[in-house]
């Protein structure tokens, strides 16, 4: 395998709303399993008990009014137990790690479409989590009105009360998107920009790709 899939990898899936992140993550812990790795798969905010009582405060529809730099600030106190309980453990034990959202996701959501300083964020994510950033990152683009009537549809047969950022104007999600093309457009060995618009099984073979 090459070096972009040695153990101990942290890779993220980043996006807008309706993306299919959750899909394709499985789908790349199944074949990376097949393949022998070592993975655990996880998401933002949560991962652990006291991040997933911060996703409540954060997604939850009656989750509260917070400002960005409030959300920011909660979404690192939940990442710093994240990286320190599990990603960083399973790193060092040469597991991959697959993230859904990490802090590409604080940067679009609360910079980009939120207005907040970005340098502030940077800030914050320095004194919450050092310098780690994940060692590559797919961001699965598409359209803002097609991925909320996607992210709509899911959540009309989930029941799911999740909604809190889905609920957001058309206007925040555009921003959202333009955010997360320029995030790519300045870390461009990082972050790869996946077509979401496609078929998933085609979705599924861009990221295999990019690990081969």
């Amino acid at each position: 395998m090459s070096k972009k899939t040695s153990f101990g990898m942290f890779i993220t899936f980043e996006g807008g709303e309706g993306g299919g992140k959750s899909t394709q993550i499985r789908l790349l812990k199944e074949r990376l399993e097949k393949s022998r790795h070592r993975v655990v798969m996880t998401r933002e905010p949560g991962g652990t008990p006291e991040a997933e009582k911060i996703r409540r405060l954060l997604v939850d529809r009656a989750g509260g009014d917070w400002s960005p730099a409030a959300e920011c600030l909660l979404l690192f106190a939940a990442r710093a137990m994240h990286v320190r309980d599990l990603i960083a453990p399973s790193l060092a034990e040469g597991k991959t790690v697959l993230s859904d959202r990490f802090t590409d996701s604080t940067r679009a959501y609360q910079g980009y479409a939120g207005g907040m300083d970005k340098d502030v964020i940077e800030t914050i994510k320095q004194a919450s989590i050092g310098n780690l950033e994940p060692d590559l990152t797919f961001i699965l683009d598409l359209p803002a009105d097609l991925g909320l009537a996607r992210s709509n549809r899911r959540h009309e047969k989930g029941g799911t009360t999740e909604t809190r950022f889905e609920d957001k104007d058309l206007a925040f999600h555009e921003a959202l998107r333009r955010g997360f093309i320029d995030i790519a457009k300045k870390d461009p060995g990082r972050c790869i920009v996946i077509d979401a618009t496609q078929p998933i099984d085609k979705v599924a073979e861009d990221i295999w790709s990019h690990l081969t």
